[in-house]
């Protein structure tokens, strides 16, 4: 998996800067049969204007915070009474749940920067403060994710006006770039995620999806890895697709490898925040890339996509993450990045090397689709036939 470095985009930063304030693609008005992948122009027009959305929508709450090192921190009080969830510490000052009558809902830890929403792990911007008896949440990680999450229906604005009907599918790597690889099992992750996609294209098709793959063979889209990634997600915006998928596997240096194993899914950090993997900031935290127009859309689908994931394949739960990734930055359409299981542990690339494993795994991710699908369009109402 390829992360975005300062270094080697300031010339796309640039270029990112300006696309990233051009309208977003409106989706095709009818699915078509699978085309062959499409070769990126050199300079791409300006999208034509988003349609004009006339579903209600409920004004922003105006959360209460306060200034805590650098950064506005809403209370853990004020998110419980404003969601109407009871409080109750696990460990006075450290861990912290909200629940319903159902059970509990979010679980907070102070000086943490992942939380638990309804049992799955949510990567957050900031970590949890205790200030003054209470833990306290950045108000970026409320409006950017705990919000969206918990109650999407507040944010109809942000999300797309119904469930995708094109889905562009990306293979990671392919032809002279193996990816990942474990030597020992001879399993390189260009042929398993091709392996992945392809069962993964049958499956959405099936359930009524149009689908377009960015390979769908051993190949890779240009020679340079920049211009490879960048490809990968114009093909999304070439097909005007309604949600973008990219399928890797994991790997870790080798003296963590025995023990490092799960799931891990990753959307596009949003602007002003740190991604899951950075402490400290880059030149690029503070751009607003072309990714950035789904933020909202891409909390609801990655969450559901992890969640699926880790329901289908048991497999530990390594989190649901933000990350300035390069296939990530660029598609104007809801997108995610999965990362299944890691080929550095021998046990779980042993279950990669099987068709069934894999097959697990197409499902798991159809079945994300379907649960992300099935909130969009829970969110409004069925429009009332004609008399």
């Amino acid at each position: 998996m390829a992360r975005l470095s300062a270094r080697g985009l300031l010339v796309i930063t640039v270029a990112a800067l300006a696309a990233c304030h051009a309208p977003a693609q409106p989706p095709p008005a009818a699915a078509s049969p699978p085309l062959p992948v499409p070769v990126a122009p050199a300079a791409k027009a300006e999208a034509p204007p988003a349609p004009v959305r006339t579903a209600p929508t409920r004004p922003a709450h105006l959360w209460p915070f306060t200034r805590l090192q650098d950064a506005d921190y809403v209370s853990v009080d004020d998110l419980a009474k404003h969601y109407g969830l009871k409080t109750a510490w696990v460990k006075m000052g450290f861990a912290r749940t909200l629940a319903d009558a159902g059970g509990v809902r979010f679980k907070f830890e102070s000086n943490q920067r992942d939380c638990y929403f309804d049992g799955v792990r949510v990567f957050l911007g900031a970590p949890v403060q205790f200030h003054f008896g209470e833990l306290w949440v950045s108000k970026l990680d409320v409006v950017k994710t705990i919000d969206p999450l918990f109650r999407p229906e507040d944010h109809l604005a942000q999300l797309p006006p119904g469930p995708p009907k094109l889905i562009v599918i990306d293979a990671g790597h392919g032809g002279a770039d193996p990816g990942k690889q474990n030597l020992k099992l001879k399993l390189n992750e260009k042929d398993l995620t091709l392996d992945v996609v392809l069962r993964l294209k049958k499956l959405l098709e099936l359930q009524g999806y149009a689908v377009r793959l960015t390979r769908s063979e051993d190949v890779k889209l240009a020679p340079e890895q920049r211009t490879d990634l960048e490809r990968r997600a114009a093909v999304a915006d070439e097909v005007k697709a309604d949600l973008f998928l990219s399928v890797h596997f994991n790997a870790v240096e080798a003296r963590d490898a025995p023990r490092v194993s799960g799931t891990e899914t990753y959307v596009m950090t949003p602007q002003f925040q740190l991604s899951s993997t950075d402490n400290n900031g880059d030149s690029l935290t503070k751009t607003a890339f072309p990714g950035n127009r789904q933020d909202t859309a891409n909390v609801v689908l990655g969450y559901h996509l992890h969640r699926s994931l880790l329901e289908s394949l048991k497999t530990s739960d390594r989190g649901f993450k933000r990350g300035r990734l390069r296939v990530l930055c660029f598609p104007t359409c809801p997108a995610a990045l999965l990362e299944a299981a890691y080929l550095s542990n021998d046990t779980e690339a042993a279950r990669l090397g099987t068709p069934e494993f894999r097959r697990q795994i197409a499902e798991a991710i159809a079945s994300g689709v379907q649960a992300y699908s099935a909130t969009l369009a829970g969110l409004r109402p069925a429009p009332t036939p004609p008399k």
